[in-house]
């Protein structure tokens, strides 16, 4: 079952983390961005595909930039609902730390293949429609997995030459810091403070 291991790993008893469901496919999928403040801070990358969001931890989170090569390592499949999920995971828990929707929206394969045929093959081709990452961006299977994508395999994260690059890009700038849901900085979701006035 493709939520087996994210269920393992949890304790719904104690976090507010979703259980989730597979879904049914859609066209066109979703993505989520969330930045994880956890043992170490990073970004976690998700693709909708076939059901589940297909999963990858980003270290040093995704970029505009064409020229910057983001490693990304595939981790466990997480339920739909996780798309949605903001707020701090508990000490003593799977991932514990604080997590927030850096950007979210839909996406689209840039070729006829199917999302998990272009996993199978370790390269990936796609457009995303966010708040913040927009454009033609690609997946590739390389190093550790190569061969064999699935949890733990390694791969890059690029962002390809399109009128949404930017050289400039800087993912800890004032305009992008914030959350793509509520408005708050990574501080102020792990002090419970309240939502601000909803992100455009």
């Amino acid at each position: 079952m493709p939520l087996e291991n994210y269920r393992k790993k949890r304790k719904f008893a104690d976090t507010t983390e979703p259980r989730g469901d597979e879904s049914p496919a859609r066209r066109p999928g979703i993505f989520v961005v969330q930045k994880h403040d956890a043992s170490h801070l990073h970004y976690d990358f998700r693709l909708e595909i076939d059901g589940v969001l297909v999963s990858w931890a980003v270290p040093r989170g995704p970029s505009l930039n064409p020229s910057e090569k983001r490693f990304a390592t595939m981790t466990e499949d997480h339920p739909i609902e996780y798309a949605d999920f903001e707020g701090p995971i508990p000490e003593g828990h799977y991932g514990a730390g604080t997590v927030m929707v850096w950007d979210r929206g839909t996406y689209e394969t840039e070729d006829e293949a199917s999302p998990r045929a272009q996993l199978a093959k370790g390269k990936l081709k796609i457009e995303l429609h966010g708040k913040k990452l927009r454009g033609s961006f690609v997946l590739i299977l390389t190093g550790l997995g190569a061969g064999r994508p699935g949890e733990k395999s390694r791969w890059l994260l690029m962002k390809r030459k399109d009128q949404w690059a930017d050289a400039r890009w800087n993912a800890d700038a004032p305009a992008v810091a914030r959350s793509a849901i509520s408005g708050r900085t990574l501080e102020e979701i792990q002090r419970g403070r309240t939502k601000r006035k909803r992100v455009a």
